[in-house]
Order: C-alpha cells, then structure tokens, then sequence
C-alpha cells in the first residue's frame, strides 16, 4: 500500500501510470467479467439438463414442450400437432421439469 501512495507522489513514473489501469482491470474483472462467465456456465449445465418432456422458454418468448432431444437440437410442441425443431441454445429456461421417458 505504501508503494502506490508513493508512486502517486512522486507524479509520475512507470509504477505510477500503471497502478490506475490495474485498480481499473481488477474492478472490471469482478464486477463484468467473472459474473458473466458464471451466468454462461450454468446457461451451460441448463442446456445439458434439458429433457424429453420439459417445459421450455425460449429466445423469441414463446412456451413449449420438449419431444426429443438430440445432441445440437430440441424438437419443441409449440401447439397440439405442431412441432418445430430449435437450435439448443434458443432455450432460456426451463418452466416445468418433465418425467423421463
């Protein structure tokens, strides 16, 4: 601590321009970048637990119910009679956890 109260006085130097970027780094890390690798690995193990059977909302709004469920994609009942098959990472989460089949 005394080093950095130091390097600001002495008005200048090396030490003294870059401890204000690495103060703004660090803060930038904690506060932006960690919470947004958190929230990008449960959306992971969220779309790793999807199956058949689920209730689902995805990207556009819209509700449905997993039929199938394939390694990249998700059959989804929109309506009665009406499937449409979806990319995985349309889900943005899961409604009602359904019984395996």
């Amino acid at each position: 601590m005394n080093v950095s109260i130091l390097a600001f006085q002495a008005g200048g130097g090396l030490l003294g321009m870059l401890i204000p970027f690495v103060l703004i780094f660090a803060i930038m890390y904690f506060l932006v970048i960690r919470p947004q690798q958190k929230r990008a690995k449960e959306q992971q193990a969220l779309l790793a637990s999807v199956k058949r059977g689920d209730e689902v909302t995805l990207s556009g709004g819209m509700y449905g119910k997993v039929t199938q469920v394939e390694e990249k994609t998700v059959l989804v009942e929109i309506a009665r009679n009406t499937q449409v098959k979806f990319d995985k990472g349309a889900i943005q989460n899961i409604v009602a956890r359904g019984e395996e089949a």
